[in-house]
């Protein structure tokens, strides 16, 4: 066998190691983190997938296509959801507002609008005011936002959803959290698509260790 015939089977040999290591052989530690004290999930019957998200974060709007692809295909033994982080006190806001709109019905007419404002324009929208006449385009009544901003409801959905992204050590975003069990990063995983990858493959390990 030639020098040349060698190295070119040492090459092949090492792309297939590579593919095969970021295809399926994800590792813990390394691809994912496996919680030492898992947190709540919201659906008892269903392999839970959450998206920890900021509507200012520029990854998130990069992410977003990918995730909403996979959720448009997901089985029907998996529960999805978003979860808004407000890991600093300017993103608090626009944690407020996801709630606030969820709960006035009109999630699906802003939740685009409001990452593009953010993430895509750096438009600053800090205040429920500043909030309140932006969405005022979409539709939502600029009092009934502003009231609901600061409601009861909305202040409980925070203190939830902030209380499981605190109990996962969740520090960035985007980061997927499935199950309450494992998290799920760019920064491990090496790309958005391979985050959806290493999701795929630990939603088919928890669905295995309910057989």
């Amino acid at each position: 066998m030639t020098k040349m015939l060698k190295a070119a089977l040492l090459v092949m040999m090492t792309v297939s190691f590579g593919a095969q290591a970021q295809d399926g052989d994800w590792q813990e530690g390394q691809h994912y983190v496996e919680l030492s004290n898992p947190v709540p999930t919201a659906s008892e019957d269903k392999i839970e997938v959450a998206e920890v998200f900021w509507y200012g974060c520029p990854h998130c709007y990069t992410f977003k296509p990918l995730i909403e692809a996979w959720e448009a295909d997901m089985a029907d033994d998996v529960h999805f959801e978003l979860i808004p982080a407000a890991l600093g006190r300017s993103w608090e806001p626009h944690a407020r507002a996801f709630y606030a709109v969820e709960a006035l019905d009109k999630l699906d007419e802003t939740h685009d609008a409001l990452f593009e404002a953010l993430a895509r324009d750096r438009r600053q929208l800090e205040t429920p005011e500043a909030l309140a006449e932006y969405l005022a385009e979409y539709g939502v009544d600029e009092e009934e936002f502003i009231k609901t901003f600061n409601s009861f409801g909305v202040n409980a959905k925070m203190q939830q959803s902030q209380a499981k992204i605190r109990g996962a050590r969740i520090t960035g975003t985007p980061t997927m959290l499935v199950n309450g069990k494992y998290t799920v990063s760019a920064s491990m995983t090496g790309s958005h698509e391979n985050m959806i990858k290493v999701v795929d493959y630990l939603v088919e390990k928890e669905r295995a260790a309910q057989q």
